[in-house]
């Protein structure tokens, strides 16, 4: 919107991605910044009313840069709807719609700066909630696992004079529950509460599957299909744990990353299969909450990084009491009487319970890729350019369900 006056020209902006009060101030002091311009950011009602002096040079578009540069979306808002009436229905026939199918970190980002450049954005999501691995079951809940882990283990092992050293009584169900306590708050702030208070981003549940490369399916929980033909497409389905393929592995009760940070019972001796960045922090609070923990790695700790990074994580955690056997095969696995039993080349191993973490697998299977003709590498994974497109012109993909690295930054710098 522009009233212009005496006093200067007048705009309302649309802000998208803000989820506090302090993200409303970060976003007014952005644009107050700028020479010549008056800015007032309301959390609540998500909008800028901004005046810029009649002498000054800056224009919307400088402004718009300063909200985008600042982490948010923004958009310019006509005198119609800045006064709350209401837009013609069906008047969106120019308006770029845009298909998002997953709702993790890079679909979140990628959706921001859509409907904050004026798109119209479905977001696709088959799970139950929304927010993807990282604050679900990933570093968020993770790093709260580790973090009191550390606790429990500094009480015991600290070198103070004088602090008498003490071995806590570690109740896990409470710590699981205030864990997902600050997960659910933290995926309502960073996600949900984008949904709630962006009109332009719709979420649609259901399994997305490609017809042809201009159309998607979408399967909800009834049985009900809705047929999309956006006029771009975002792969943002992320990945999932993957299992080796051991004799005997897929018929036990065996943990995955997921079931190990959500568990209210410690193991009295936790087998640890894998020597990833996923296996070894793991391995690491279990044990220091007290429980008996040997690693198992294929090859050697961290095989892809340097060397010297390896061998002296391996002297570290050695040192804190935990067996860790390099070089270790497992042949077969079975599970009987409550106790994991693994043929190994270094012989048999039991356990009370076992973890598995020797990778993840993209989440593409079901996508029906192959309709679409969008090209993927030998483990499923998405092959993508350096602007993140696919073999098909208005496919593109983001985050751990391509070749890219999996992180979580990684995935939410691609998606904007």
């Amino acid at each position: 919107m522009n009233n212009e006056g005496k006093m200067g020209k007048r705009y309302t902006l649309r802000i998208t991605g803000m989820t506090c009060d302090h993200c409303a101030k970060s976003a007014q002091q952005a644009l107050n910044a700028l020479p010549g311009v008056e800015a007032r950011v309301s959390f609540e009602n998500r909008l800028a009313h901004i005046r810029i002096d009649n002498k000054s040079d800056i224009d919307t578009r400088q402004v718009l840069q300063a909200i985008e540069a600042a982490g948010y979306g923004a958009s310019l808002m006509s005198a119609q709807a800045a006064h709350g009436e209401a837009r013609p229905s069906g008047d969106n026939s120019n308006q770029l719609h845009i298909a998002i199918v997953g709702s993790g970190s890079g679909a979140f980002a990628s959706a921001i700066k859509a409907a904050g450049a004026g798109a119209r954005v479905t977001m696709i999501e088959s799970g139950e909630i929304i927010g993807g691995t990282c604050v679900n079951i990933g570093c968020v809940p993770s790093k709260i696992l580790i973090r009191g882990a550390h606790i429990a283990w500094q009480q015991g092992h600290h070198g103070f004079d004088g602090v008498p050293l003490h071995h806590p009584h570690i109740d896990r169900k409470a710590m699981v529950v205030q864990q997902q306590g600050m997960v659910q708050e933290l995926r309502h702030a960073k996600y949900e509460n984008i949904l709630e208070s962006n009109p332009s981003i719709h979420l649609l549940r259901g399994m997305a599957r490609f017809e042809d490369a201009h159309t998607l399916i979408v399967t909800r929980a009834d049985g009900t299909e809705q047929t999309l033909r956006p006029d771009r497409i975002l792969l943002a389905t992320g990945a999932r744990p993957a299992l080796p393929d051991i004799p005997g592995l897929a018929d036990t009760s065996r943990w995955t990353s997921t079931e190990a940070l959500v568990a209210e019972t410690l193991p009295e001796h936790l087998i640890v299969l894998g020597a990833s960045v996923v296996a070894l922090e793991l391995a690491q609070a279990f044990l220091h909450l007290g429980s008996k923990v040997t690693l198992l790695a294929r090859s050697t700790l961290l095989s892809r990084e340097d060397p010297e990074i390896g061998t002296r994580l391996q002297a570290i955690l050695e040192q804190e009491g935990m067996t860790i056997m390099l070089h270790a095969s497992v042949e077969a696995v079975r599970e009987t009487q409550g106790e994991f039993v693994l043929a190994t080349n270094k012989g048999e191993i039991r356990g009370d319970r076992l973890l598995v973490a020797t990778g993840r697998r993209p989440n593409t299977d079901a996508l029906h890729l192959d309709r679409a003709g969008i090209e993927v590498d030998l483990h499923g994974a998405i092959a993508v350019d350096a602007q993140l497109r696919t073999n098909v012109t208005n496919i593109y993909a983001v985050g751990d369900c391509t070749s890219m690295p999996q992180l979580v930054y990684v995935a939410a710098a691609a998606g904007t």
